[in-house]
C-alpha cells in the first residue's frame, strides 16, 4: 500500500529581489526581515564575505556573491570592516546561490543567518546567482529592492515602483553617513595565528586617517609599521588636521560618488597638498584625490568586485592580485600634467594610482590591505611610511 503523501508543490518564496524594470527573482529569505532599496553589484571573491558586507564601502549596495556556498565558516567578531558596528555601516542585502550550511570553523562564534539578523542586512538565497551576474555584466548595475518576508507575503507592486523611483548612487554622498562621529586614536595592530590582535605601544610618526568609511584593517596596518593613528570625520577642517601636527595623512575608502563628498572633501585635501604633508589614499580617498588635482571620475558599468583583479605598478613593473570594490573610477585621460598614473586594470584598463610629480602624495584604486594576493600590495603601506621616514631623516623600510 502506498501511503498518501502531499502533493508536489513549488516552496513558497519568502524573499524577493525586484529590480527597477520589473523584473522579480524569487527565494529563501534570510538575515533581517523587512526590505532594502540598493544597487546591486556581485563580488567574486571565494573569501572574506563578513569583510565584504562589513566594509562600510558597500553602504547603499546589494551584493550577490559568485561564489555558490556562503555562510560555511559561520561569523565572528573578529573579521568586521566598519569601525562602529551598532551604526551597521555596509552592505544593505546580500544574495547567495546555496542556502547557508552550519558553521564548521574553530573561529565561528555562530551562524550567518543570525548574525545577518543582528546586522540589519536582508538577504535572500536559492537563486542562480550566474544568471543575474551575467545581466549586470550585459546591462549593468541595476537599482533593486531586495525583501524578506517569512510569511511570503509581499505587495509586489510598490515594491517595484520604490525600486524605479530609487535615484542611485550619482550625486549621492554616503560618506558623511558612515563616517566617525568623533575623533579617536586607533593603536590595534594585525591579527596575526595563535596570538590574535595586539597593540602598538612604541610609534614612531603620527598619522591622521580622515574616516570617509574606514576599514578596521588598514589602520591595522598602518599601526603596525609605526603610527599611531588619529581618525578624524570627513568633515574635518584642514586647519583642524594640520594642527595635530601629523607626520602623514591618509584618506580613506567610502562608499557613494566621490564627486558629491568631494564638494566638502576636495577643498580639505587641496589645503594639505599645498601644506606639503605626506599623503595615501585609498579607493575613494583615491579618487578624491584625483578630484583634487584636478581629474574627474566616472561612474563604471557593472564596476569592480572581488578579489582576484590583476593590477600593474608601473613603478615596479609588477603584477599583484589585488581587491576590489569600487563602482566609480578616476578617468585617467583627465589627470593633468604633473600627476602620473602609477597602477593600470589588467582587466579592461581602468585607473588604479596615481602619484604627484614631486611631491610624497600617491594613492591608488584597490584595497591593499584585504590580503587577496596574500599580501601582494602591502608594500603600498610601506612605500607611505618611508615618505614619512624619509622626512624625518629616518632609514627607509624594505618594500618588499
Amino acid at each position: 500500500m502506498i501511503a498518501n503523501t502531499a502533493p508536489w508543490g513549488a516552496e513558497k518564496a519568502t524573499a524577493l529581489l525586484v529590480l527597477a524594470d520589473g523584473t522579480v527573482i524569487e527565494g529563501h529569505g534570510l538575515g533581517a526581515t523587512g526590505h532594502a532599496v540598493a544597487e546591486v553589484c556581485f563580488n567574486t571573491a571565494l573569501t572574506g564575505y563578513q569583510e565584504i558586507l562589513t566594509d562600510p564601502s558597500y553602504a547603499g549596495q546589494i551584493v550577490t556573491f559568485t561564489f555558490p556556498h556562503i555562510g560555511n565558516v559561520g561569523a565572528n567578531a573578529e573579521d568586521i570592516e566598519d569601525l562602529t558596528p551598532a551604526a551597521r555601516a555596509g552592505a544593505v542585502g546580500a544574495v547567495f546561490r546555496a542556502e547557508v550550511t552550519r558553521p564548521s570553523n574553530y573561529r565561528s562564534d555562530g551562524g550567518l543567518d543570525e548574525w545577518l539578523k543582528r546586522r540589519g542586512i536582508v538577504a535572500m538565497s536559492g537563486i542562480d546567482t550566474r544568471a543575474l551576474t551575467a545581466r549586470i555584466r550585459d546591462l549593468g548595475a541595476p537599482h533593486a529592492v531586495i525583501a524578506h518576508a517569512p510569511d511570503g507575503v509581499f505587495d509586489v507592486e510598490a515594491l517595484k515602483r520604490e525600486a524605479a523611483a530609487w535615484p542611485g548612487l550619482v550625486g549621492l554622498d554616503l560618506a558623511r553617513e558612515v563616517t566617525s562621529g568623533q575623533s579617536s586614536t586607533w593603536k590595534e595592530t594585525p591579527w596575526s595565528w595563535g596570538e590574535g590582535f595586539a597593540e602598538q605601544t612604541q610609534p614612531s610618526m603620527h598619522v591622521v586617517a580622515i574616516d570617509y568609511g574606514v576599514k578596521r584593517n588598514i589602520l591595522r596596518l598602518l599601526a603596525g609599521l609605526g603610527a599611531e593613528v588619529t581618525v578624524v570625520p570627513a568633515m574635518t577642517p584642514a586647519e583642524d588636521i594640520l594642527a595635530m601636527n601629523p607626520d602623514g595623512v591618509f584618506l580613506s575608502n567610502g562608499p557613494g560618488d566621490p564627486a558629491a563628498t568631494g564638494e566638502y572633501a576636495v577643498p580639505v585635501i587641496r589645503d594639505l597638498l599645498d601644506a606639503d604633508v605626506p599623503m595615501f589614499g585609498i579607493c575613494l580617498g583615491h579618487q578624491m584625490l584625483a578630484l583634487a588635482l584636478g581629474g574627474r571620475t566616472v561612474k563604471m558599468h557593472q564596476g569592480h568586485h572581488g578579489a582576484n583583479h590583476p593590477v600593474k605598478d608601473h613603478t615596479t613593473g609588477k603584477v599583484e592580485i589585488v581587491s576590489m570594490n569600487h563602482g566609480f573610477a578616476v578617468d585617467g585621460d583627465s589627470l593633468p600634467d604633473g600627476v602620473e598614473e602609477t597602477h593600470v586594470s589588467l582587466f579592461d584598463g581602468s585607473n588604479c594610482g596615481i602619484s604627484v610629480v614631486g611631491k610624497p602624495v600617491f594613492s591608488v584604486q584597490h584595497h591593499p590591505e584585504a590580503s587577496p594576493g596574500p599580501q601582494d600590495s602591502h608594500y603600498l603601506f610601506r612605500r607611505f611610511v618611508n615618505l614619512i621616514r624619509e622626512r624625518k631623516g629616518e632609514p627607509a623600510l624594505a618594500e618588499r
